[in-house]
């Protein structure tokens, strides 16, 4: 049977997989024990694409033969590292080059790069890259960014790739790319509307709820926490200085809800309006503990954090938290050029000035009683207080911890 027959069903499984939702890992995993199973000799492969993410710049699929796929991914870095440096990649990247290939072994063997040397000792006698571009029509063209995929393919075979696996590896290139930007795609939209919106709201946006409107009602605890003398900062520090403590506040509350398996809706100016979801009563003991457990860890690294910034001589920051449970809307509201998904209602309300509450009282956390109820040891009745915009009275109790704060 010709390579071509054997390539086949290889094209026509790609074609399969770009229409559904396949994982890019096993896509490619798949991929190499296909092309080996028809006689490709690769031992390995690695696929690189760049990413829209606020920490990786990157994402690689390793595959070893005999090993499952993993996936690696590269930090953001503003300067190059010396693995890239001493990497053909990055001359494959600058000049456009389609393919690359280089002996190992041989009588036309060739180790101009470092990296070369390193594969050479693991016993690849043959390596080849292969990169298709994936220009799309949003792509901005002043952009020094690569918008593509790479794929390296090594053999540890003597006599390296022949030349009709050199031919089968470049022929199945373009309908593998095609594959890889629906998938990439995908991972990049998800990237995107999970950071700009939260876990729930991508995902209900993801799913098609992007109608002005569109919305679920949803129980939950709220967290509502708001920056001390934000507009004194504001006025008062450097740019860069006054952005350094925002982002490191931020870090200290909005990144403690999200690692208790909390939700960050929205940053109002210098507040941050969490949720911790749940879906009946029975589940509520959970949201809450959660909730306390993200206190603990705000209280604790606002500590760690301002002992820190002490040291270096930089201001210092303090915050009030306000928590609320009950059940509140979910949704877009806004107009249907320009629409927010967050959550709106009685809840949400009062959770606000709950917080504010925390200014005249001079307690950094204070909830209502629901919340405070769930564990009680950790609470300190303040009493009833008129809430703005709340006709009765609200019992309020403060963290017993968050003398910190």
């Amino acid at each position: 049977m010709s390579q071509d027959a054997l390539l086949m069903p290889i094209r026509e499984w790609l074609i399969d997989q770009s229409l559904g939702d396949s994982d890019i890992v096993s896509l490619f995993e798949t991929l190499c024990l296909r092309l080996t199973a028809i006689g490709i000799p690769i031992s390995r492969g690695r696929l690189i694409w760049p990413t829209l993410h606020p920490l990786f710049q990157a994402e690689t699929v390793m595959w070893d033969r005999g090993k499952p796929a993993e996936l690696e991914q590269f930090v953001h870095q503003d300067n190059e590292t010396s693995a890239w440096g001493r990497s053909p990649m990055k001359y494959v990247v600058e000049n456009q080059i389609e393919v690359f290939q280089r002996r190992l072994s041989g009588p036309n063997e060739l180790i101009d790069y470092d990296m070369l040397k390193d594969l050479q000792k693991k016993g690849l006698t043959d390596y080849l890259i292969l990169a298709t571009s994936l220009e799309t029509s949003h792509t901005n063209k002043n952009s020094q960014r690569s918008r593509g995929i790479i794929v390296t393919w090594g053999t540890d075979r003597r006599s390296g790739f022949s030349a009709d696996d050199l031919q089968s590896l470049q022929q199945i290139q373009k309908r593998f790319a095609v594959t890889c930007k629906t998938l990439v795609q995908t991972r990049i939209s998800r990237n995107i509307t999970r950071t700009y919106l939260g876990d729930r709201a991508g995902q209900n946006v993801l799913d098609g709820q992007i109608r002005l409107g569109d919305g679920q009602r949803t129980k939950a605890v709220v967290w509502f926490s708001d920056l001390r003398g934000s507009t004194s900062h504001a006025e008062t520090m450097e740019p860069d200085a006054y952005f350094n403590m925002l982002n490191s506040y931020f870090e200290t509350t909005a990144g403690s809800v999200v690692s208790n398996g909390g939700e960050v809706l929205d940053f109002i100016g210098d507040a941050v309006l969490g949720i911790f979801p749940y879906e009946d009563d029975s589940d509520l003991a959970d949201a809450a503990h959660r909730a306390h457990l993200a206190l603990d860890q705000t209280i604790a690294k606002a500590a760690n954090v301002n002992t820190e910034r002490q040291a270096e001589g930089l201001q210092l920051y303090k915050f009030g938290v306000g928590l609320n449970v009950g059940e509140v809307m979910f949704g877009n509201i806004g107009i249907p050029e320009r629409l927010s998904f967050s959550v709106i209602g009685p809840t949400v309300n009062e959770v606000s000035r709950i917080e504010q509450m925390t200014k005249f009282l001079q307690k950094p956390v204070l909830a209502g009683r629901k919340l405070a109820s769930l564990e009680p040891e950790r609470w300190l009745s303040m009493g009833p207080h008129k809430l703005e915009g709340v006709l009765e009275p609200v019992e309020l109790f403060s963290f017993k911890c968050a003398n910190a704060a």
